[in-house]
């Protein structure tokens, strides 16, 4: 007769079909039963899990345990804060992909922090001001100098102190490896230079891995490095319906609610006090232009599903 044995864990990497969890017995090699195949269930990093072990066989993930949010590349669960990093020279930024993403995110329920590296001033300030207007938490580093790392380090200590679990998630090249590595040098991640001729880095991270952060409070939170992504595949983070858009803009928020009609779209409707918001200069322009572009988007999509 076998002796089952069950515990819970938290998948920290994944690779090639063999899991590493976390337990309280330490990081356990699993495989996942094939069920998961059949419910469209991929386990991943940041899943809280249960394995089962006897005394004949590899230790095994039964069961999935509920996620609060979950992203599809890269496969990625349960985290609490995505850490965007944008670089405003190379490769330069995109607005309506930053836009999109933070967007995605807040319909996920995954806090969006803005991080800034390999900084051209000007651009640095324009955005900063555009975001941190918008009400987001804006950071900016230098991974050579040093500069703005302590800041960062406190704000992603103080949500280690509750377990929170960060994402750091951005283009090719923009330098999130470099900045954990400058963050904990403990974890020395393979970094790349950026291309010259093609204007983006090297993929150095092939897969979301989470890196366990303690300190002398708690049993500590995990950040995450991501692969980086080239401009056409950030869609693939997530989809927003047209109706959920405007919401997914904070800053619209005071406003969704006082247009002249119900079920105004916020795009050139009479009466609408998101647009005269933007007129007055409380909504920036551009983050309302890449409303405008993303709601079209979707309802070009929804109308060529149906």
């Amino acid at each position: 007769m076998t002796d089952l044995k069950k515990t819970t864990g938290k998948i920290i990497k994944s690779v090639g079909g063999l899991f590493h969890v976390e337990t309280n017995n330490g990081v356990i090699p699993c495989t996942a039963k094939g069920l998961f195949r059949l419910k469209e269930i991929a386990p991943c990093a940041g899943d809280n899990v249960v394995i089962e072990t006897d005394n004949n066989c590899e230790p095994v993930i039964t069961e999935v345990l509920p996620r609060k949010n979950h992203i599809i590349r890269p496969p990625l669960a349960n985290i609490d804060a995505a850490v965007i990093v944008i670089s405003t020279v190379e490769p330069s930024p995109n607005r309506l992909i930053l836009d999109k993403l933070i967007a995605i995110f807040e319909n996920k329920s995954i806090e969006p922090v803005l991080l800034f590296t390999k900084t051209d001033k000007k651009e640095e300030k324009d955005l900063i001001k555009i975001y941190q207007k918008a009400g987001f938490t804006v950071f900016s580093v230098s991974n050579e100098s040093g500069e703005g790392l302590d800041s960062l380090r406190m704000y992603l200590q103080n949500g280690f102190d509750f377990n929170l679990t960060y994402a750091l998630i951005g283009n090719t090249g923009v330098g999130k490896s470099s900045t954990l590595n400058s963050l904990f040098p403990e974890l020395a991640l393979e970094t790349a230079e950026i291309s010259k001729k093609l204007g983006r880095g090297k993929h150095t991270t092939r897969q979301a891995e989470l890196f366990k952060c303690t300190n002398t409070k708690t049993t500590g939170g995990y950040i995450a490095d991501t692969p980086g992504f080239s401009t056409v595949e950030a869609a693939r983070y997530g989809k927003l319906d047209s109706a959920e858009a405007a919401s997914c803009f904070r800053e619209f928020i005071p406003y969704i609610d006082k247009c002249k009609f119900t079920g105004c779209r916020h795009v050139k409707e009479e009466g609408c006090a998101v647009i005269s918001a933007k007129e007055e200069g409380i909504i920036s322009g551009s983050r309302f232009e890449s409303y405008i572009r993303i709601y079209e988007n979707a309802r070009a999509e929804e109308r060529n599903y149906k």
